[in-house]
């Protein structure tokens, strides 16, 4: 199979190759032939021509000879008046006494006479340079040219006026140059490999102008020749520009199959008619499929040496397989027991079974470090369930005692146990603020509930803080007179405002006082405001670093003197139904739900909340962060709440 698809692949790289070189040739015939008439023409034109000695015009074509690009053989200057030849550059018989004649009954010719140069082929095995030129043996190479062209320009004595001699147009004058368009004799030679091939050109008729391999050829018709199909097959594609490629038999020697890509090009030839020439780029087939010799040489190493490294890797393999995979097996045998704690063998003869062993290696210290994050996962689990039954006894008890509170008053009232009415309207107003207490705790737990659902929305306009703060303080001056505390809020003399919710800041400030009464049984509660600056562009979450300039930024501080919080606790508190060390703060009351809502609430404000404390028994100070807005009046704007999930985007 990889021969047949070499030798396909070599045949198609000769196909493309022999049809780009055979569109190459003919278009270097075409230019080389432009390029003769163009110089032709440019020569006739030449004032030693019209104006000069006989002597200066064999001067002048001799050096024209030269200068001509194109190999030229003979270069003749005849007067067409009277058929002399006046200079020559190969003796005095004249090159075609068909030129003159025609100069002389027809002046310019009509169409496809080639921009006034007339062009005819010269199909007649003979020398290429006419006598007197130097003696060239037959067996030379070069003694034949194959494609010879005569060219001949006319030349008149008043350009501008070319009747002006007389009314017919014949030429005073014809420069007739005889040169050759076929492969040097050097480029005959087909080297094995190359896919150039040789150069064969055929007239329309089927003539064979020019054969690059046989001299004797030339002059035929191709339906004399023995695969005269194939090469009427191939004229007739090329005539209608159909791409083919055909394999031809016969037309180089006897029982040699060749290869031919072809193109055709428009006929120089000056007949009046509008012909084409058919160019051959022909090979024959053993030069095309060269290289696959090397290949045959290739793949019968190749077999040999896979037959080879076969046999040795079959001894090997059966002498030093067993024990490695026995190695393995009884390390996979003993992490399945458990039974050791020895690594994996690496010290195996086989790459292969070492690079097993590392990988096994390797799954069992993943499945170790999985093991331990499933401990990890599970004690977790475990610790969040016992927070949920402290959170679900904290949470009954909580309500039970506003509950049993409410009950009671009521009941007493009902049975008329009261003496007064005074001592009636006291145990009703217990009931009352237990009902308030016990709404409050039920609110909190709304509130949680919304915020993890997303769906709590908070109203945006522009709030004195001030006034905001002092609210807050009366409503909690019962409670910090209950429990004997000195209050201190250090306020600012001017006005100071942000845009929030004054109800969820409220709420939030009251959760911190509250929270600060709660665990403060001796001593003080501070509250105060500041002014910082927080660098423009920079999160709130990131307030200690980043770039940018400073935008002011409003500090609500709440500090206390109470219980503290030890260093690896304080970011626990923010956690909705965690309460730390719940043997100190169960007896304060609470559901742990304050602070985790007053965070989420000052967050979906655009601002966000600070803990610190320096330790147990040292207190705790407690800052609220809002962004300051300028004096501009703005008009509210309603913001959801976002999940957990979202918060952490």
């Amino acid at each position: 199979m990889t021969y047949r698809k070499a030798r396909s692949s070599l045949l198609e790289t000769a196909r493309q190759n022999l049809t780009e070189s055979a569109v190459r040739k003919g278009d270097s015939i075409n230019a080389s032939l432009e390029s003769l008439q163009a110089n032709l023409l440019t020569a006739s034109e030449s004032v030693l021509l019209h104006e000069g000695s006989a002597q200066a015009s064999q001067n002048y074509i001799e050096q024209l000879a030269q200068r001509l690009p194109t190999k030229v053989q003979c270069v003749q200057f005849t007067n067409v008046q009277t058929a002399e030849l006046i200079a020559s550059t190969c003796g005095n018989q004249p090159l075609s006494d068909e030129i003159v004649q025609m100069w002389q009954q027809q002046g310019n010719f009509g169409p496809g006479t080639g921009s006034g140069v007339h062009i005819k082929t010269v199909l007649s095995k003979t020398p290429s340079v006419p006598a007197p030129a130097p003696a060239v043996s037959e067996n030379d190479p070069s003694y034949f040219d194959q494609l010879k062209l005569v060219l001949s320009a006319p030349v008149y004595l008043n350009q501008s006026n070319p009747l002006a001699v007389n009314n017919s147009g014949v030429p005073d004058y014809a420069l007739t140059i005889r040169s050759t368009l076929g492969q040097r004799a050097s480029d005959r030679r087909i080297e094995p490999g190359s896919l150039t091939g040789y150069t064969v050109v055929i007239d329309q008729d089927g003539t064979i102008l020019e054969h690059g391999n046989d001299l004797n050829r030339v002059g035929r018709n191709i339906k004399d020749e023995v695969d005269a199909k194939r090469l009427e097959s191939i004229v007739r594609n090329a005539l209608q520009n159909r791409p083919a490629f055909l394999h031809l038999f016969n037309f180089d020697q006897e029982g040699i199959e060749l290869l031919s890509g072809y193109a055709a090009i428009p006929s120089p030839l000056s007949s009046g008619e509008e012909r084409k020439w058919v160019i051959l780029a022909v090979t024959p087939l053993d030069n095309a499929l060269a290289g696959l010799k090397e290949i045959q040489k290739v793949l019968f190493t190749l077999v040999v040496g896979l037959l080879v490294a076969n046999l040795l890797a079959t001894l090997y393999l059966t002498r030093d397989l067993a024990l490695p995979i026995e190695k393995l097996q009884d390390y996979a045998m003993n992490i399945q027991c458990r039974a050791t704690t020895e690594r994996v063998p690496h010290n195996l003869s086989i790459r292969e079974f070492n690079r097993l062993a590392e990988a096994l290696d390797s799954m069992v210290e993943r499945l170790k470090a999985w093991a331990e994050e499933l401990e990890t996962a599970w004690k977790e689990a475990k610790t969040a369930n016992q927070l949920k039954n402290e959170f679900l006894a904290t949470i009954s008890h909580e309500l039970r005692t506003p509950l049993n509170a409410i009950l009671g008053c009521i009941r007493l009232v009902r049975d008329d146990c009261c003496d007064n009415r005074d001592e009636e309207i006291e145990f009703l107003q217990r009931a009352d603020d237990a009902a308030i207490h016990l709404l409050n705790i039920i609110n909190d737990i709304l509130d949680i509930s919304k915020i993890e659902a997303g769906t709590l929305s908070v109203v945006m306009e522009q709030v004195d803080v001030k006034r905001l703060i002092k609210e807050a303080i009366d409503l909690q001056q019962s409670a910090i007179q209950q429990k004997g505390l000195q209050l201190e809020f250090q306020e600012d003399s001017q006005s100071i405002t942000v845009e929030a919710d004054p109800a969820k800041l409220k709420q939030a400030l009251l959760n911190l006082m509250g929270n600060a009464i709660k665990f403060t049984d001796t001593g003080r509660i501070t509250i105060s405001t500041r002014i910082e600056g927080l660098k423009e562009g920079q999160s709130f979450n990131k307030a200690n670093g980043g770039n940018g300039s400073m935008q002011p930024h409003l500090v609500i501080a709440v500090q206390d003197t109470g219980i503290g919080i030890a260093p690896d606790q304080q970011q626990k508190l923010f956690q909705p139904f965690v309460m730390v060390d719940g043997s100190r703060t169960r007896p304060k009351g609470g559901t742990g739900l304050g602070l985790a809502i007053s965070r989420n609430l000052i967050e979906l404000m655009g601002g966000m909340i600070r803990l610190n404390s320096k330790g147990i028994g040292q207190g705790t100070t407690v800052e609220v962060v809002l962004p300051i807005v300028n004096s501009s009046p703005s008009i509210p704007v309603a913001l959801e709440s976002k999940t957990p999930k979202e918060q952490n985007r």
